[in-house]
């Protein structure tokens, strides 16, 4: 069977961030949280990298990054555009942000024909769980209902200590297979709680739940279902449609809900890590000056 692609979504604006996360060095020399998603990915078995851009982000990220990595590996470039919608619709006045994750794994349709893993550019999710991935995308068949994988972390492995965040906290039958994924706002840490302050309540998420890092993995046929939906999807949000987002975990959950999908849920206790804040950037990269002095990675990455 042919290799599986690694597809990483590196068209993000970074709002609470302020500024292009997926150009923000967290190595000794430079490297960026795509080049050690990349390098794991390659040790796991991927044969091949598809990066997300946009249009404003794709000259510095080519330069930067993905010369880097084009030496390592075939590597291909999708760009996400507000303005590639389907007929009859057009982009809202004001509207700037990119249309969110599920639009941008349909911008990438016409460059992949393997299984592949969807990664977030400004997330380490580590060496252990691109194994796991690897091994889960070799295991995914045709046929309907459609097959997919997600990798999860335990809740407390993804916190932020300077901020809430948003979590995919997801339900699994006892066969590891997802029934419900929902997403949640306002993830922090209270004293010995996690809890979540989403529309005005407050929701304990107890230890070692499993949560959605938008680590996936699917077969080329989620591309029918994706631009299936993206028009539904544009028809229930005329009214926000400045602000909406096509987001992969809630076309997934709807996917699941409606028996079109099976998604084999595979635990991971790896470390995640990632910079939602601008002060997570010295705790970034401490925690890779760390995994470097314990020998997992070496200090100039693409020697």
């Amino acid at each position: 069977m042919e290799a599986p692609a690694l597809v990483v979504m590196a068209a993000g604006v970074g709002s609470r961030f302020g500024g292009p996360k997926q150009l923000e060095p967290i190595g000794p020399n430079g490297e960026t949280f795509s080049d050690y998603a990349v390098y794991d990915a390659l040790q796991a078995g991927f044969g091949k990298v598809v990066f997300i851009l946009s249009e404003g982000v794709e000259e510095a990220f080519r330069g930067r990054v993905g010369k880097r990595i084009e030496k390592r590996c075939p590597v291909k470039y999708a760009i996400q555009r507000l303005e590639d919608l389907p007929t009859g619709f057009s982009v809202p006045p004001g509207r700037e942000k990119p249309w969110g994750t599920a639009h941008a794994i349909l911008s990438c349709k016409d460059v992949l024909d393997t299984p592949f893993a969807v990664v977030n550019a400004d997330d380490f999710y580590g060496r252990k769980a691109f194994v796991a991935m690897a091994r889960c995308l070799g295991e995914l068949g045709e046929g309907t209902p459609l097959r997919g994988c997600l990798v999860a972390y335990r809740v407390e492995k993804t916190l932020s200590e300077h901020g809430p965040v948003t979590r995919g906290i997801c339900e699994v039958d006892g066969n590891g297979y997802l029934l419900r994924i929902e997403e949640r706002r306002g993830v922090q840490r209270l004293g010995e709680r996690i809890v979540a302050r989403d529309n005005g309540e407050e929701i304990e998420i107890p230890p070692g739940t499993p949560v959605s890092m938008n680590m996936w993995g699917f077969t080329p046929a989620i591309f029918a279902e994706l631009e299936a939906r993206f028009p539904r999807f544009l028809r229930k949000h005329r009214d926000d449609i400045s602000t909406a987002e096509f987001l992969l975990p809630e076309v997934v959950g709807e996917l699941v809900r409606e028996g079109r999908m099976r998604v084999r849920v595979v635990p991971t206790d790896e470390g995640w890590f990632g910079i939602t804040y601008r002060e997570d950037r010295e705790e970034a990269r401490a925690r890779i000056r760390e995994l470097i002095d314990r020998g997992l990675y070496p200090r100039k990455l693409w020697d």
